[in-house]
């Protein structure tokens, strides 16, 4: 996805103080983008969803996750693989600038139906990601 610069211009558009920051799922304009592709769910990869830690966001399917992600600002246990239960698929780790991250966290939100309860109020936008 970032290959085919899917998430340029994407906003975080589910960000909730404590627990994590979401994006992947909107555009500036808040129109909807999803990739049609979905992955396995890898939970139990050893990985865990703790600070600082990126994982893929999904419904209640465990292998429904596709372009949406979110970036953990606590340590959240609660999203791991557990007892034969699938959890959130942890796949990177900020490594710099995660002072970006607590900006982004303490983001003023308002809840916007059908999208989040908690989009922010000044659209937070990835102008562009490439691999490095």
């Amino acid at each position: 996805l970032v290959d085919a610069e899917f998430y340029d211009n994407v906003i975080f558009h589910r960000v909730i103080a404590g627990f994590m920051i979401q994006t992947g799922g909107f555009d500036k304009d808040m129109q909807y983008r999803d990739s049609e592709r979905t992955i396995v769910n890898e939970s139990p990869n050893g990985l865990f969803n703790k600070r600082g830690y990126l994982a893929m966001a999904r419904t209640s399917d465990p292998d429904s996750a596709s372009s949406q992600f979110f970036i953990n600002v606590s340590n959240n246990s609660s999203l791991n693989a557990r007892g034969g239960r699938a959890g959130y698929a942890v796949f990177g780790k900020v490594i710099e600038g995660y002072d970006v991250v607590e900006d982004i966290e303490l983001s003023d939100t308002t809840g916007k139906p059908g999208i989040s309860e908690a989009v922010p109020d000044i659209p937070i936008v990835i102008l562009r990601a490439r691999r490095l």
